[in-house]
């Protein structure tokens, strides 16, 4: 990760450190190279606004941010489904976002069903 990349990744994680997002996990306050990537985009995604978005894309890569919500965000539709939705259509380029969502979580209720 090249030093832009840090300083923003810094940004991020200190955001998130305001806002009590990272309360539940043992981080130590001002080293965010103690978060991976999959916390830092779904806690983002979930806790900060669209300036901030906007940087993830900065520093990952389209498929990489889109994987990590298809996966851990997008298959619970009811949790944050406004949010959800507005991810599709703004950041994931989903022409259809309730039926795309719906199509997710039937798929994941399967895997998980097996």
């Amino acid at each position: 990760m090249d030093k832009n990349n840090k300083v923003i990744k810094q940004m991020l994680f200190q955001k998130l450190m305001e806002e009590n997002a990272l309360w539940s996990y043992n981080i130590e306050r001002n080293n965010p190279e103690n978060i991976n990537d999959e916390i830092l985009i779904v806690k983002t995604l979930t806790h900060l606004d669209l300036a901030e978005i906007d940087l993830l894309f900065t520093i990952y890569p389209f498929y990489k941010i889109k994987k990590i919500w298809r996966e851990q965000m997008a298959v619970s539709t009811e949790y944050n489904y406004t949010l959800n939705k507005f991810l599709a259509w703004k950041y994931f380029n989903v022409k259809e976002p309730k039926k795309y969502l719906r199509t997710l979580e039937s798929k994941h209720i399967k895997e998980i069903s097996r």
